[in-house]
């Protein structure tokens, strides 16, 4: 019952149930009431201008009662004002219970209802129409079973209706939540779930306004650095002669930073607007992997051939990149491997540097991160943002794991599904 429509339904179903047992039980309280309860009254009084008077022999009370029981050809019994037998007719019945001053209809499950009457001298009259003979009158109970299974049927395309249109509206939540900023769902009816669909469209068209505004922005701007990094490059190249070689080697250095930041924005930019892969071809991962350790002299590389599909230069600046973070961030030497688990490609990159705190295990991740305590740290940039998303891109993920005694471990798992044609 975790359907909000079944949790409806049922309660359409069970409160349909509770109104039947209801008008039953208030039906059989009180159905002697009104006119009935007056038939009763009426029938004491003809009864005992028929019988004979209380105090006449029982002999000539029954004799009288048969001949009364004859005419309504049913089962009659004829009571003393103390409750005692004095006459009956047919099958034995019995008296209603004592607290009962009135006349009424006796009604016991599976049996016929028997009829009382209280005459006014204080005796009882019991009769009950035979089995054979019976028309019960509760049959006119049995049109509310149809009844209820009309309401029954018709509730449910009901219930379902307007929880259909929740769940669509969840569906729409969902794909807003996992990066479709085109997601919108359809307004249907006038009531307050249209108006909370056209709330979540109006919500979701500004969030997409806002976000390809950032996008557009970001983009623009790592085009527009480029104009002043290649001017300022120029001019290191004409200072080459008279300037100072430690100060050259610093700006050099500045401008190498700054150009690989606005490549990986860019880089992060592209990845935001272009959904799906830009290549899609056979990488042989440890190939890849031995090219980008031959350009760090600490780099240690082990592992088997394993091919995967995907954009062979995505995967070589995600490899760069662990390579990058290790060099700057932890210390030689550094391990790289490449192996398969459980139909996946895993390349491991460790070093021995002092390791992330557990508590900023995924912070690592998030683009210019710094972490606690570090105010000397220029942040970690992109790089393993970037790691992460072409992980992902690539059916897979990337995670990190602390080594011990210290050091660091990052993980990036790739989609292997497809036939090995390396190995």
């Amino acid at each position: 019952m975790r359907r909000l429509y079944l949790r409806i339904y049922l309660a359409v179903l069970v409160s349909l149930a509770v109104f039947a047992v209801c008008s039953g039980l208030v039906w059989r309280q009180f159905g002697d009431a009104g006119p009935a309860g007056h038939a009763f009254e009426v029938a004491a009084t003809l009864a005992q201008n028929i019988l004979p008077a209380a105090g006449a022999p029982k002999a000539e009370q029954q004799a009288a009662l048969e001949k009364l029981a004859g005419n309504l050809r049913a089962d009659v019994a004829l009571f003393a004002a103390d409750r005692s037998l004095l006459a009956t007719v047919g099958e034995q019945l019995t008296l209603p219970s004592a607290g009962r001053d009135r006349g009424g209809w006796l009604r016991h499950w599976g049996n016929a209802p028997a009829g009382t009457i209280h005459l006014p001298d204080g005796r009882w009259l019991v009769a009950r129409v035979p089995r054979d003979r019976w028309h019960p009158g509760f049959p006119l109970f049995f049109p509310l079973v149809p009844i209820a299974f009309a309401v029954g049927v018709g509730a449910y395309p009901v219930v379902r209706r307007l929880t259909a249109r929740l769940e669509r509206l969840q569906a729409g939540v969902e794909s807003l939540g996992a990066g479709d900023l085109s997601a919108r769902v359809k307004v249907e009816g006038h009531d307050e779930v249209a108006r909370l669909a056209e709330s979540f469209n109006r919500a979701a068209g500004r969030i997409e306004e806002l976000v390809g505004a950032h996008k557009s922005l970001l983009a623009h701007a790592s085009h527009e650095l480029r104009t002043p990094l290649t001017r300022i490059r120029m001019a290191v190249e004409l200072m080459k002669e008279s300037a100072d070689s430690k100060r050259k080697r610093d700006v050099e250095q500045g401008i190498a930073e700054l150009d690989a930041l606005i490549d990986e924005i860019l880089l992060a930019s592209r990845l935001d607007v272009v959904k799906g892969r830009e290549a899609d071809e056979e990488v042989d991962l440890l190939a890849l992997a031995s090219e980008e350790c031959s350009r760090y002299e600490e780099a240690e590389l082990e592992g088997q051939p394993i091919t995967v599909r995907g954009d062979p230069r995505l995967l070589r600046r995600m490899m760069r990149n662990l390579l990058e973070n290790a060099r700057r961030h932890g210390a030689p030497p550094i391990e790289v491997r490449v192996s398969r688990a459980a139909g996946t490609a895993e390349i491991r990159v460790s070093d021995h540097g002092p390791g992330i705190p557990d508590a900023e295990r995924e912070d690592v991740f998030r683009p210019f991160r710094r972490f606690a305590g570090a105010r000397d740290n220029p942040g970690g940039g992109l790089g393993l943002a970037l790691v992460r998303q072409i992980a992902r891109r690539h059916g897979g993920d990337a995670r990190y794991l602390r080594r011990e005694p210290s050091g660091s471990c990052f993980v990036a798992s790739l989609d292997a599904s497809a036939p090995d044609n390396a190995s």
